[in-house]
């Protein structure tokens, strides 16, 4: 890429922040400089767009963000849902019966859409309690399994910690077909990520550069973790953390010699 980009997509752990969860000053100026520049600028997250606020807290803008891998556009100036694509009931149901058994014990959460921030979060975060069991932050609604995946979702998470990410999508996926989900990881430890069919983060940010009227080549994405690999294909310029998965790597146009928001900045800083 060879003039400025004039649309930016981030995801945020691993990438956007640092690793006491802040944005550093440095890479919210240079975000700043973009914006001001006339780029667009969105975060492009597997996190449920409820769980992006302490990051848009750290910056003075509130862009339209790619949540829950892709499978929701969320306004984050308005509250309020843009899009989303959900899985349903029924094939998350096989899903589950299939994890179940190549799996072995696993825990199962379901993500649903909403609307807004405000939505309660025991109604849009449903757990099993296996799930609730291994879980040590707030903010989730419990039920059996057979209720967790009752209603169409934007994202099924299948659980299991005493496996890698790896080793679980090694049996998993090679078992769901792609016209019914989409299997991906965003962390090491023991999670899976199971979206509708094509829903990736690559999705979302299409959708994006559409509505923004920018070409693929015109933008520039940030990543490190499998979930990222799609987005940074697509884009015209795909940039990979130093700390990125040997996946994430392979699949970027630039790989950086730092980690994290450190990189980001590094390359924003060639335009802005």
């Amino acid at each position: 890429m060879v003039s400025a980009p004039r649309f930016i997509a981030s995801d945020i752990d691993g990438t956007f922040i640092d690793p006491a969860h802040r944005v550093t000053a440095r890479t919210r100026d240079v975000v700043v400089r973009a914006i001001e520049s006339g780029a667009h600028f969105a975060l492009a997250t597997g996190r449920p767009y409820r769980w992006i606020a302490p990051v848009l807290e750290q910056l003075p803008v509130r862009p339209l963000c790619v949540t829950s891998n892709g499978a929701v556009v969320y306004d984050s100036l308005a509250d309020r849902v843009v899009h989303a694509e959900e899985l349903s009931p029924a094939v998350m149901a096989g899903i589950v019966e299939r994890a179940e058994e190549v799996l072995g014990s696993i825990a199962v959460a379901a993500e649903r859409a909403g609307t807004s921030a405000a939505d309660p979060t025991e109604d849009m975060y449903v757990v099993d309690a296996p799930f609730a069991a291994r879980t040590d932050y707030p903010g989730f609604g419990v039920a059996d399994r057979a209720e967790v995946v009752a209603e169409p979702a934007v994202k099924l998470i299948v659980r299991n910690l005493d496996m890698t990410s790896a080793q679980m999508y090694a049996r998993l996926a090679p078992l769901v077909d792609a016209t019914d989900a989409h299997v991906t990881y965003s962390m090491p430890d023991g999670l899976l990520e199971i979206a509708a069919p094509g829903v990736t983060k690559e999705r979302g940010v299409s959708y994006l550069a559409e509505h923004y009227g920018v070409a693929a080549s015109e933008v520039i994405a940030f990543g490190d973790m499998p979930n990222d690999i799609e987005m940074l294909r697509w884009v015209g310029c795909g940039v990979a953390m130093g700390n990125a998965h040997d996946d994430v790597k392979e699949a970027a146009d630039i790989v950086t010699k730092t980690n994290g928001q450190a990189g980001v900045a590094h390359v924003l800083e060639r335009w802005f």
